[in-house]
């Protein structure tokens, strides 16, 4: 069915679509302007398609003035196949440089059964990109249903971003196909069969209901769709430096050396929100630091009764369980346009658990490009899918560097949107990439033992354990439904979803005894 849709569409294009659709000029002229309703496209857009290119050619140098910019584009019919209805996309088109981007539409509920597949012209060569795949479940990342976010009105559905480098061409095709009622492990490149889901041990009946409804039925494509063209900016300060975090060996839980220096903060002027976000970390490091510095397991330890003396219980008094503090950038390392998130942050009672996953992503990246990536997702999040925040509470780079995600402080509770279902009482780490069929690096494996080893022995948590979660609703468990969950878990445990890939969720056993190992246990 690929084959005939992907000839149909070639000839398609070529003969009667060559003319494309003009990008609304409050998306692309205005880069953080309030979200572009999608409109029903006619044969104006059509006959407008010349003028609109001569306009994009003639901007597609020009470079927003702001750090950063979001292009929102509403697709449009390509062609109609019988068995499956219309092929939505864009035809090739010259745009302002973007280097993200991602599929979004109006109702989060719903769901995208097809396949989203998009090229891309580089700056750097002006050639194309052959035809990539974008993953296209990704809303289970988001809130708890029911929510105060997930209840907002400004959330909207959407596949996984996708990195593509700094490009000003596109054109994208959503072919729609029969819902298999299972969800695929597809990396970007190439699409390769995974193993199954699996998920955590239900104290009680109720599990895997919903999932798998409908499978084999023909379903229309979500409304109001549109592409969503991501220009990350570019950070007064880009993190640069050596990739390995300092801290322990492979396996043990003292650390080697002395605690890193603490970098000297920036002096430049911070707004409120930059402030705020900054402070949030004041126990650990200087306003305006964009570095949080490593810490000896002794020094951890005794910083451990700084921030939570009061709250350790007698067992943790006696003996402190906690990896060594590693090193981790802040959101003002990274280069957080804090104007895009919500003012408040929002905190839950404790981690007990922490849930790994990958941003799916692709993994044609540098990791001096990471910063940027995690700028496009946040402006994808905040922009695009309406969210409070980034949903992700830490993230990881293919070097083993660690990144503040959510604001609000990496050694307190603040709650994410990244497990739908289980956001309370645990933690989100995102690995940047795609594992569905491509290994983990080695190093990120090492960042996130030593990322758990620490914030979970802040909350007294072994690694190695399980512990007792509620669920908050999902297709999995139902709402108030108590479930053991592992210590260390992929996101395929609390929700039925390919994340964290399968070749990263097959390295959560090495990271639970690592991180063990770190904490001393």
């Amino acid at each position: 069915m690929r084959g005939i849709l992907a000839s149909s569409i070639g000839v398609t294009c070529a003969a009667a679509l060559a003319l494309p659709l003009a990008p609304p000029a409050a998306a692309s002229d205005a880069p953080d302007a309030p979200d572009v309703a999608t409109r029903t496209v006619g044969t104006a857009d059509v006959q407008a398609g010349s003028r609109a290119d001569a306009r994009a050619d003639s901007r597609a140098d020009v470079r927003a003035e702001v750090p950063g910019s979001t292009q929102s584009l509403p697709l449009r019919p390509l062609t109609h196949d019988r068995a499956t209805g219309a092929v939505l996309g864009l035809t090739p088109r010259t745009v302002r440089t973007f280097s993200l981007l991602g599929v979004v539409w109006d109702d989060p509920s719903a769901h995208l059964h097809g396949r989203v597949q998009v090229r891309t012209r580089a700056v750097s060569t002006g050639e194309w990109t052959d035809w990539r795949d974008v993953e296209t479940h990704y809303t289970e990342h988001g809130a708890d249903p029911d929510s105060p976010e997930a209840v907002s009105g400004k959330t909207r559905g959407a596949t996984a971003p996708l990195w593509v480098g700094e490009s000003n061409g596109v054109e994208v095709r959503v072919l729609p196909e029969p819902d298999s009622g299972e969800p695929e492990d597809v990396d970007p490149v190439d699409a390769e069969a995974d193993e199954g889901v699996s998920g955590g041990e239900e104290e009680g009946e109720g599990a895997g209901e919903g999932a798998g409804e409908g499978a084999g039925e023909v379903s229309t494509l979500p409304a109001g769709m549109r592409l969503d063209l991501v220009d990350p900016g570019e950070a007064e300060s880009e993190v640069s430096g050596g990739a390995e975090v300092s801290g322990g060996s492979e396996g043990s839980g003292e650390g080697t050396g002395g605690a890193e220096p603490a970098e000297e903060p920036r002096t430049d002027v911070m707004t409120a929100a930059a402030k705020a976000a900054s402070a949030a970390n004041s126990a650990l490091v200087p306003l305006g630091a964009t570095q949080i510095p490593s810490l000896t397991a002794e020094e951890t330890r005794e910083e451990l009764v700084t921030l939570r003396g009061t709250e350790l219980t007698e067992q943790q008094q006696a003996k402190k369980y906690i990896g060594p503090r590693p090193a981790i950038t802040t959101r003002r390392g990274w280069g957080a346009d804090e104007s895009l998130r919500e003012k408040s942050f929002v905190y839950t009672s404790s981690v007990k658990a922490a849930f790994v996953h990958h941003t799916a992503s692709g993994n044609n990246y540098s990791c001096s490009q990471a910063p940027s990536l995690i700028r496009g997702f946040y402006r994808y999040h905040t922009k695009s899918l309406g969210w409070r925040d980034i949903g992700y509470n830490f993230l990881v780079d293919k070097c083993g560097r660690i990144y503040e995600g959510r604001a609000g402080g990496v050694a307190k509770p603040v709650k994410g949107a990244h497990t739908m279902g289980f956001n309370t009482k645990t933690t989100g780490i995102a690995v940047i990439g795609s594992y569905g069929s491509k290994k983990p690096s080695s190093k990120a494996v090492k960042a996130v033992a030593r990322l758990t080893a620490w914030k979970l022995g802040l909350h007294g948590m072994n690694p190695k354990k399980k512990t007792s979660l509620t669920s908050g609703g999902g297709n999995l468990y139902a709402k108030g439904k108590k479930v053991k969950m592992k210590v260390i878990s992929g996101h395929r445990d609390g929700f039925n979803t390919s994340c964290p890939g399968g070749k990263l969720y097959k390295k959560l056993g090495s990271v639970r005894s690592k991180a063990a190992g770190y904490q001393g246990r």
